[in-house]
């Protein structure tokens, strides 16, 4: 396609229909057989391409060949060099059973392209060589004539040339779900959005009414709609935060692990004078010893116990480390139709002629009152309010459905707009369905965008000024208005003064000013003597629309859910910035952002999608800096403020229900989809699902994410704080030459890595979200897993600790049989074998005081509950079933050489757990105490 015929396709709603056939090569009869199958050949078929997918076998080799899988099969390996193949084996086996762990829900993710192909129709009706037929939807060609009615789904883009009465659903371009008019006429502003051009049909959207033909413009990937589905498919994933960090971690382990290994190493050989193999494998060992072999598991059980208690939670994850991503979130970029507000249209003020009254009550549910000065008005009470509210219900085409098996709410048939205007007659005492039965409509001046009203005409029940037939009204104030020679003044109809009109103007803009929309109400009785043709289907709005009584105003707002200020204020609490991003006039979404909290200053900067492209990405990232909301925006253009806020190093979640938000779905770093109201391309192409459309329900999915970090990092204090007493005793050895015997064998540092810590670190993992974890600001990204704080705290405290009590724990044993009397046993020495099993059994002790401590950072274990934690528990009796297992059972004496205990040696064992934890309590009372302080000052 060359460059002039791009641009007669991208102007082509600015000339007349005439043009449009001369512009395309087409007619009236639409294309020859012959024509359409050349222009085929030339741009191929209207289809959504489909991206060619990574190989499923790279995915799986991919999932047991990142970082830490590698550290695990080289510490397996090495537990296999060093003479130890049971260990080698339970090394591998935790890295298989991760690896297809993960290949499983990389696998479940990601299958938008499909979504959006069950968007399009199979079939579509054309008209071709002059004569309807219908064709394969994947056959239209630029130039086809297409025919709509009410339903259809549109399967290209396409110039309207003929229309009646068109309405159409552009949900999935623009995310609103109110019906679009649409017209013939060439429209000659330049100031519009694609979607806003009223002559345009989109593929991908359908049919709510009327019907209509349309000239193709564009098919297949050309579309608007085939753009979303190439930015949706083209959007590679990036690493999760936790994904980069694991990284990270690994590499740090991995060269503290070989520092620790070479270090021993020499130690052994020019100290002590060991032999080079048995030097080697003693190095091995405190290497294996150094691996985190549970982290992998720990971070899956992690994720996956947050994910079920965000289930209960109402929000639905599909991929684990996405629960990470939403703990690490800085910026929530929102919709507002159905996130933050209950997507149900509601009637809060209706202004009549010196009064005007405040309606109560949310949603469809007719449930509220009418209130004037606190007082309850009914329709009886007050007539003018009785026509405002009979003429709004019966000049609609919206209906109301009550709560039924399917659906346990009200819910709605037609434009959301109409249908509160029933809701609030209903309020006030009005039986819509009698109204309706009693007063039926005779004929309908359907709502045209250039008119910016509707008119209904009804046979009345009984003769009024001489006349049974009436004309109700409802559109723009400002064009009804104009229309209008008189008003209704309590009860009264009067001339309508300039004041008065002056009046109704201002109540509009305070309205307006709020962010509500707002219908004027007028009537007009249809005397014989009015010049009016007895057909009525004669009937024009030229004839009918003008001389009319003027009766009020009905101003109505989508309004926000309850919970989500509350929410919302949550999120800034916790440091994460809030971003409406709609599909909404600027106005509304000022008001509602400042009316739950999103924003805080008078005057907001909003941007419209128009603004929007004048920008460049410098200018878009400084104002990205403030306070700002974006309306009107296009697909591309939502994409494009992920994007540049991801540049300036914000983790981004966005949320979205329809199609026009999978792009943008796709490139955040958590995608957040409605479950209810959202679209299953929306669906796909996120990674969270909420169940209940709710904007509250992600913060607490925050919450749990970071609950899943903070628990990381427990289990590193816990597993890292086990290897300063597993070094100490070979430091001991080493430094002193040999002159103190091996307090501790490899094997029994590998017993403890590999059996007695598992479980309790597992536990860990369980853990929920602590006290205080969303009054903390995101996390820095540049900082790592593995800070300095944290193996200070794991070494040189919790460390320390168990060091201590461990190297007292073998001596102990010493002393009770003659030491320093008689020099420390070594060798096949029993005193020895049992100083040593002394030494394992007091690790594993202290790391039952370390485990409750691990529990908190900040809080008293005892507030959140010793015993709280199930999996703990059973982690630390299983800890100490193992180590009796250890000490007495014959076949594992040998092999781990152990030996049995007296009451005395286990008496000082458990002293060593409430010792540890009560100095451990002390020091965060302290902590707490001088915080505290610090805040006061």
């Amino acid at each position: 396609m060359d460059k002039d015929t791009a641009n007669i396709r991208k102007d082509i709603y600015k000339i007349s229909v005439d043009e449009v056939y001369e512009a395309l090569g087409t007619s009236p009869q639409g294309l020859t057989q012959a024509q359409a199958e050349q222009r085929q050949k030339e741009e191929g078929k209207n289809l959504i391409d489909e991206k060619k997918k990574e190989s499923t076998i790279l995915i799986f080799l991919a999932s047991f060949t990142h970082l830490m899988a590698i550290l695990l099969w080289v510490g397996g390996a090495v537990a296999f060099v060093a003479g130890m193949p049971q260990l080698g084996i339970a090394i591998w086996l935790v890295n298989i059973i991760n690896g297809v762990f993960s290949f499983w829900q990389e696998y479940r993710a990601g299958k938008a392209t499909d979504a959006l192909k069950n968007m399009l129709p199979s079939y579509v009706r054309v008209i071709r060589d002059g004569k309807e037929e219908k064709i394969l939807a994947e056959d239209l060609v630029v130039g086809d004539i297409i025919l709509l009615e009410e339903g259809d789904k549109i399967s290209a883009d396409a110039r309207l040339v003929g229309c009646n009465d068109l309405q159409v659903n552009q949900s999935t371009l623009t995310g609103e779900s109110n019906p679009v008019s649409k017209i013939n006429d060439s429209i000659l502003k330049n100031n519009l959005t694609r979607a806003e051009i009223p002559n345009l049909i989109f593929a991908g959207t359908s049919v709510s009414a009327g019907n209509g033909k349309a000239v193709v413009i564009e098919i297949g990937m050309k579309t608007e709609f085939g753009k979303i589905a190439d930015l949706t498919q083209n959007m590679k994933k990036e690493d999760s935060p936790l994904q980069r960090e694991l990284n990270r971690l690994t590499k740090q382990i991995s060269i503290i692990a070989i520092a620790f290994g070479i270090f021993f190493f020499a130690a052994a050989l020019f100290l002590v004078k060991e032999p080079m193999a048995s030097s080697f494998i003693f190095a091995l060992g405190m290497v294996v010893a150094f691996i985190p072999e549970g982290l992998l598991p720990t971070v899956t059980l992690s994720l996956a116990m947050a994910v079920q208690r965000m289930v209960k939670r109402n929000a639905l994850v599909k991929k684990l480390s996405s629960v990470e991503t939403l703990g690490s979130t800085s910026v929530i970029c929102t919709d507002k139709t159905g996130t933050l507000t209950q997507n149900e249209m509601t009637v809060n003020h209706l202004w009549l002629a010196e009064k005007e009254y405040e309606v109560t009550g949310v949603g469809y549910e007719p449930k509220g009152d009418i209130l004037k000065d606190g007082k309850k008005f009914m329709a009886d009470d007050d007539e003018d309010m009785k026509i405002l509210l009979t003429a709004a219900a019966l000049c609609s085409n919206a209906r109301l459905l009550p709560p039924d098996e399917e659906s346990p709410r009200y819910t709605v048939l037609g434009d959301p707009t109409e249908a509160c205007l029933g809701v609030v007659a209903e309020k006030a005492g009005i039986d819509v369905q009698e109204q309706i039965r009693t007063t039926p409509r005779l004929r309908e001046l359907p709502f045209e965008s250039r008119r910016k009203r509707m008119t209904t005409i009804h046979q009345l029940s009984k003769p009024v000024e001489g006349t049974v037939r009436i004309a109700y009204v409802k559109g723009a104030p400002k064009e009804v208005m104009k229309l209008s020679e008189s008003i209704r003044i309590n009860g009264e109809v009067e001339p309508i003064t300039e004041e008065m009109r002056a009046e109704i103007m201002k109540a509009n803009d305070g309205y307006a000013r709020e962010g509500l929309r707002v219908l004027a109400v007028s009537y007009r009785l249809l005397h014989k003597d009015d010049d009016i043709p007895k057909a009525m289907s004669a009937y024009t709005p030229e004839i009918i629309e003008h001389d009319l009584v003027f009766v009020g105003l009905i101003a109505m707002a989508d309004p926000p859910r309850p919970e989500v200020a509350a929410a919302v204020e949550e999120c800034h609490h916790a440091g994460i910035r809030i971003i409406m991003i709609t599909g909404d006039y600027g106005l509304t979404a000022e008001s509602i952002s400042k009316r739950i909290g999103i924003v805080k200053g008078t005057n907001p900067r909003v941007v419209s999608g128009l603004e929007l492209e004048e920008l460049s990405d410098e200018q878009l990232k400084e104002y990205l800096k403030d306070e700002i909301i974006f309306a009107r925006v296009a697909p591309e253009q939502k994409l494009r403020v992920v994007s540049n806020l991801q540049e300036m190093g914000e983790v981004v979640a966005v949320t979205g229900d329809g199609v026009n938000d999978s792009p943008a779905l796709r490139k955040a770093n958590i995608g957040v989809a409605m479950g209810i109201a959202g679209t299953d391309v929306a669906k796909e192409a996120a990674d969270m699902i909420l169940t209940d459309d709710n904007f509250a329900s992600i913060v607490h999915a925050i919450e749990e994410g970071r609950a899943v970090y903070s628990n990381i990092r427990k289990f590193l204090l816990y597993i890292l704080n086990s290897n300063m007493p597993e070094a100490v005793p070979s430091a001991l050895f080493l430094f002193s030459r040999g002159a103190i015997p091996l307090p501790l064998t490899v094997m029994q540092i590998l017993t403890i890595d590999l059996g007695t810590d598992m479980l309790p670190a597992l536990g860990l993992g369980t853990e929920r979200p602590e006290k205080g974890v969303m009054d903390q600001p995101p996390r820095n990204q540049k900082e790592p897993l593995l800070t300095k704080k944290l193996i200070m705290k794991a070494f040189l405290w919790y460390g320390l600790l168990g060091s201590i009590t461990s190297t007292f724990s073998y001596f102990f044993v010493n002393m009770e049989n003659g030491w320093p009397a008689v020099p420390l046993a070594r060798g096949i020495d029993p005193v020895y074998i049992k100083a040593t099993t002394m030494t394992l059994a007091a690790i594993v002790f202290s790391q039952i005081g370390a485990v409750f401590n691990c529990r908190t950072e900040k809080q008293s274990v005892f507030k959140v509950g010793l015993f709280s934690n199930k999996q703990v528990n059973f982690g630390i009796i299983f800890e100490v079933a193992l180590i009796i297992a250890l000490v007495y059972l014959p076949p594992l004496q040998s092999v781990f050489h152990t030996l049995g205990l007296d009451s005395s040696d286990w008496l000082l064992l458990c002293v060593w757990p409430p010792l540890i934890l009560l100095i451990e309590e002390v020091r965060k009372a302290w902590s707490y105490r001088k915080n505290a302080k610090n805040y006061q000052k």
